[in-house]
């Protein structure tokens, strides 16, 4: 049953790869739920899973309640909501299983159901590690497309997907994402610039206020291509596509070297900034808030967030995992939806 608009719903937080920093930092989260002001949030994955590492950081006496969407509001302030009927999980920290490749893909099309049910308000991913899920026969590059399949499925639109890293002074988009950069030339097109600008535009205004985004875009080549001399895509590609996006009445500059775009006064001149590839956005976002910096994806008719950061199997279990950009990720999810 549908949820009135005006009703208070949690946020879904998916359950990510169990063998990573995933459950720790969600955890983690639920303990710093008051300092940090965290809105109510139900973990979709199995709560004796999440018992057990709760216990193997020394957390025996962790509330973790089974709850349904209805009931996880209340019993936030006093344990962590999982939703019941989970999948079980297999895999220890730091040694994935391929068993588990169900039970994270379920979470995921199940917290997208919630939110499309009016059951939750938005999504917030945990960390997924893309091998394991593709040994296990997984058909998408990552999260950012299997989102954009979930909308067709449940709301029967086609949509793109894009990718956005925001932190407090900084967000970046990566007009091309997972793939090789030996491709990446190859990849951009016109068109694609133009789809990505017009998507990171929308979102702006739409979902973060800002009523006359500036975007920056950066060049593909050194220099932004040395008026040609480094390489043909800034000329050919990259400008004509700025030029169409401001044609349309988007405050759209470039295209910019990269190599000076992202100091402190250059990033006072734009919203947000177009990268041609993956490094070239996430390096700098990184560098500058490693462990703030959350991942939003544009382009949905629902809210997703995630934490900029993967699943660091070296220190699951550790409790060493800080869940600072988690705990930003559901802050900024409640905050868009």
């Amino acid at each position: 049953m549908t949820k009135p608009d005006d009703s208070p719903r949690p946020v879904a937080l998916t359950l990510g790869e169990p063998a990573g920093i995933g459950l720790d930092i969600t955890l983690a989260a639920w303990r710093n739920r008051a300092d940090a002001a965290i809105a109510p949030f139900l973990f979709i994955g199995n709560g004796d899973g999440l018992r057990k590492r709760a216990a193997l950081l020394g957390w025996d006496d962790m509330p973790i309640v089974e709850a349904t969407p209805d009931t996880a509001i209340a019993a936030f302030a006093d344990a962590l909501p999982c939703l019941a009927d989970q999948d079980p999980i297999f895999g220890q920290p730091g040694a994935p299983e391929r068993a588990d490749a169900t039970a994270q893909l379920a979470s995921i099309t199940q917290a997208v159901s919630l939110v499309h049910d009016g059951q939750a308000s938005a999504v917030v991913t945990n960390p997924i590690h893309k091998k394991a899920l593709h040994d296990a026969g997984f058909a998408h590059p990552g999260h950012t497309e299997f989102l954009a399949v979930l909308a067709q499925r449940y709301w029967g639109v086609s949509c793109t997907s894009v990718m956005m890293l925001a932190a407090p002074d900084l967000r970046v988009v990566p007009v091309t994402v997972h793939i090789p950069l030996a491709d990446v030339p190859g990849a951009l097109t016109r068109q694609r610039i133009v789809e990505t600008g017009r998507i990171v535009a929308g979102d702006l205004q739409s979902r973060f206020g800002i009523d006359n985004p500036r975007l920056a875009i950066a060049g593909l080549n050194p220099h932004a291509g040395e008026g040609g001399m480094l390489g043909r895509e800034d000329n050919e590609i990259i400008a004509p596509a700025i030029a169409e996006l401001q044609k349309s009445g988007i405050a759209a500059t470039g295209p910019l070297s990269a190599d000076t775009l992202f100091h402190e006064s250059a990033r006072a001149r734009y919203d947000a900034a177009l990268c041609m590839y993956h490094d070239q956005a996430l390096i700098p976002v990184k560098t500058l808030a490693f462990d703030s910096a959350v991942n939003v994806t544009l382009g949905l008719p629902f809210v997703r967030t995630s934490p900029d950061h993967g699943t660091a199997f070296d220190i699951a279990g550790s409790g060493t995992a800080r869940p600072d950009s988690l705990i930003a990720a559901l802050k900024m999810a409640s905050q868009l939806s």
